[in-house]
């Protein structure tokens, strides 16, 4: 794994959140974009090297929507960039990691993802993402 590549924050709303977190960090929302296949919104932030994601759920039965309602907003996941994602996945599994999904799916900013069960990981959803080529 090479560095965080971001924090994923959980949010009832993006349109409450984003000027929440543009204040908080100083910075403006670089982009948002929908997430389809997990039934999301998102919203990108960056202060200096790190870069804040906050999910707003499209559906009340989505992921985002059942975290809040079981933990309340906040902390999600933390995304780590790896060169390449099948290798890493294949290492992880030989560690005897479990992950949610062992092929890797199109996630937000151009990146293909995949996450670590966190009942493995002390509780932490950890996601692996790398760039698209």
């Amino acid at each position: 794994m090479q560095k965080v590549e971001h924090i994923g924050i959980a949010v009832k709303s993006l349109s409450v959140s984003i000027p929440l977190f543009e204040k908080l960090l100083h910075a403006a929302c670089y982009k948002t974009e929908e997430v389809g296949s997990e039934k999301v919104n998102t919203a990108f932030f960056r202060s200096g090297e790190t870069k804040i994601e906050l999910l707003e759920s499209t559906d009340p039965e989505g992921v985002i929507a059942r975290f809040i309602e079981k933990k309340g907003e906040g902390l999600h996941h933390i995304a780590f960039e790896v060169k390449d994602i099948y290798a890493e996945i294949k290492r992880l599994k030989e560690e005897g990691f479990v992950l949610l999904n062992e092929t890797p799916k199109e996630g937000a900013d151009n990146k293909l993802v995949c996450f670590l069960h966190p009942k493995h990981t002390n509780g932490v959803l950890i996601e692996l993402c790398m760039e698209k080529k």
